[in-house]
C-alpha cells in the first residue's frame, strides 16, 4: 500500500487518542481506530464492496461515520456520504447519479433514501448485529490513485456535478493543513462541520490526525455546548463557517475557552464585524481560509502570528498550491478569475466532457469560478462568484461589497445581495437582510448611500427573518434573488 492513502494518515500512537466522542466522554485511540477500520473493512469486503465501487454514506456525523468513511476507502472503494436530510426527491437524484453498490446507514436513518431508490439497492446497517455479525474477509488494499471520496457540486448555477477526489489528493491537502497551522501531537480539534462536506472532513478531521492530534467530533453540533465539550476536552482549535461562528459566540457569551490558540473560518466570506468578534470573544487569532470541493479544500489561508491577517482577504497560497490570477482567455490579469494548480485537485468531474474542457486549461491549472485579485503583499482577495457578479449598465459590482456595506450596520445580522432583472441596465443590485433592531428599506438605502457610489446601491431590500444557506454556510445568491423576486425559473 502506498504511503499517500487515508489510512496513512491514522499514524499517531497506538494509545494516543484519535477521537473523543463528546457525548459519552469516550475516547478512541489511534490503536483502537485502525482496529475498528480493518475489521469495517473486512465486513463490507465480505458483503461484496471492492475496489472502483461507490458507497454512499447516510450516516450522521461522529465517530461511527468517521470509521465507515475509512474503512470504505481502504478498499479502493469512494466514499459518497450525503445529507441525512435530505428529502426523497433530493436522494433519488444522488442515488441515480452515483448508481452507488451499496448505502451504509444506521438504525433510524435513510428512510426517505430508501423510499427514493431502485429496488435492488443494498442497504446495510452499519449497527445492525446481522453486519457486525459478519465474518471480515481479507481484501485488497487502496492506492494513492484510487478515488476515496466522491462529493458534488453545491450546484448554485448549474446541476451539481460530481468531484471525485483521489486518496493522494485529500492526503496532499490535509497534511498542508497541518503544516500551515503548525499542528502537532498536542492539538485538539473541534468539529463543528457536517462530515458530508469537505471542509469538517478534511480541515477539522483529516488534517488533525494527519498531526497525530486529537479530534471532539459530536454525533450532532450544538452551539451550546460547545464550551463545555472544548473546556473538558482541551479543545485548541474550531474550524467553521461564519454562521456557525456566529452561532457559537452568541452562546460563548463573556466565557473563554482555556486552550484555544486559534480558531478558523472558511466556506463563506467572513464580514469585517464578524472577524473583529471572533478575535474580541474567542480571545485568539481568527484566520479567515479559503477552499472549494474541486481541491481537496483549502487553497489559501491568513496565517498565524506572527504572521498578518489581513480583514477582507483569505490570505496566502496553501502548500503546495499555485494560484493565478487570469482573464478569458487564461493569461495573467490583475483582476480576474482565480485559477489554481496543485496535488489536491481533482482529475476532472465525472461522466461531464463540457464542464471539463471549460474548467482546465494550460497543462492543470482549474478555473475556480471566483473573482479575486492579489494585494501588494501576496494575499488573495475575493470579490464573489463570476456568474454572481452583478452587471448593472456595464459596471461589474460585487455583491461582496453590497454585503460588507450592509452588514456595517449596527442592526444588521446577515446580509445578501444579488442582481435583479432591470429593463433599462439589464441588472439592478438587489438585497435581502435579517435585523435584530429596528430599521427599514429606506433606511438602510441611506446608509449604503454614504458607503457606497449610487449605482452600487440596492433598488430593493427585503428583510427576512433567515437568509438560506447550504448546510456549510454557502450562499445561493441567484436562486434568492430569483425566489425573493418571483424570477424563478
Amino acid at each position: 500500500m502506498s504511503s499517500s492513502t487515508l489510512i496513512d494518515l491514522l499514524g499517531g500512537a497506538d494509545d494516543a487518542t484519535a477521537l473523543i466522542e463528546p457525548e459519552g466522554g469516550r475516547r478512541v485511540s489511534f490503536g483502537e481506530l485502525r482496529d475498528d477500520v480493518a475489521e469495517i473493512a473486512g465486513r463490507l469486503a465480505a458483503v461484496g464492496v471492492g475496489r472502483g465501487d461507490r458507497v454512499v454514506l447516510i450516516v450522521p456525523s461522529g465517530p461511527r461515520f468517521i470509521r465507515a468513511l475509512l474503512a470504505t476507502a481502504s478498499l479502493g472503494a469512494a466514499a459518497a456520504p450525503l445529507n441525512p436530510s435530505y428529502t426523497t426527491e433530493e436522494f433519488r437524484f444522488y442515488l441515480d447519479d452515483l448508481a452507488p453498490r451499496l448505502v451504509l446507514t444506521q438504525e433510524g436513518e435513510a428512510g426517505d433514501a430508501r423510499r427514493a431508490a431502485p429496488e435492488d439497492l443494498r442497504f446495510v446497517q452499519i449497527d445492525d448485529p446481522e453486519f457486525e455479525s459478519v465474518r471480515p474477509a481479507s481484501a485488497e488494499l487502496s492506492d494513492r490513485d484510487d478515488v476515496a471520496l466522491v462529493l458534488h457540486t453545491s450546484g448554485t448555477t448549474s446541476r451539481p456535478k460530481q468531484v471525485p477526489l483521489l486518496h493522494r489528493n485529500l492526503v496532499a491537502n490535509a497534511r498542508a493543513i497541518a503544516d500551515f497551522y503548525e499542528l502537532d501531537a498536542g492539538d485538539v480539534s473541534f468539529c463543528a462541520m457536517p462530515l458530508f462536506h469537505v471542509h469538517g472532513l478534511v480541515a477539522s478531521i483529516l488534517a488533525a490526525l494527519s498531526a497525530g492530534g486529537s479530534v471532539v467530533v459530536p454525533a450532532r453540533f450544538v452551539p451550546g455546548r460547545l464550551h463545555r465539550y472544548a473546556s473538558d476536552h482541551g479543545v485548541t482549535w474550531i474550524s467553521a463557517g461564519p454562521t456557525l461562528h456566529g452561532k457559537i459566540l452568541d452562546k460563548l457569551g463573556d466565557a473563554r475557552i482555556p486552550a484555544l490558540r486559534f480558531v478558523r473560518s472558511c466556506s463563506s466570506a467572513l464580514s469585517p464585524e464578524m472577524f473583529k468578534r471572533c478575535e474580541a470573544v474567542y480571545g485568539v487569532p481568527m484566520l479567515e481560509a479559503y477552499g472549494m470541493t474541486e481541491g481537496s479544500h483549502q487553497i489559501a489561508s491568513n496565517p498565524l502570528p506572527p504572521g498578518a491577517r489581513k480583514v477582507g482577504s483569505v490570505g496566502l497560497p496553501s502548500p503546495g498550491v499555485e494560484i493565478r490570477i487570469v482573464d478569458e482567455n487564461g493569461a495573467d490579469a490583475e483582476l480576474g478569475e482565480v485559477a489554481i494548480r496543485g496535488p489536491g485537485l481533482t482529475p476532472g468531474y465525472v461522466a461531464n466532457p463540457d464542464a471539463n474542457a471549460s474548467s482546465f486549461f494550460d497543462d492543470g491549472w482549474f478555473r475556480t469560478g471566483d473573482r479575486g485579485r492579489f494585494d501588494a503583499d501576496g494575499y488573495l482577495v475575493l470579490e464573489g462568484r463570476l456568474k454572481e457578479l452583478i452587471i448593472r449598465g456595464g459596471e461589474n459590482i460585487s455583491p461582496f461589497e453590497i454585503e460588507a456595506a450592509l452588514s456595517a450596520h449596527p442592526v444588521v445580522d446577515d446580509a445578501v445581495a444579488f442582481a435583479i432583472p432591470d429593463e433599462r441596465y439589464g441588472e439592478e443590485v438587489g438585497a435581502a437582510v435579517v435585523l435584530s433592531g429596528d430599521s427599514d428599506e429606506q433606511a438602510l438605502r441611506s446608509w449604503c448611500g454614504e458607503r457606497l457610489a449610487p449605482f452600487k446601491v440596492p433598488k430593493q431590500i427585503f428583510v427576512l427573518d433567515e437568509i438560506p444557506r447550504t448546510p456549510t454556510g454557502k450562499l445561493q445568491r441567484a436562486r434568492i434573488g430569483q425566489k425573493l423576486t418571483g424570477d424563478a425559473e
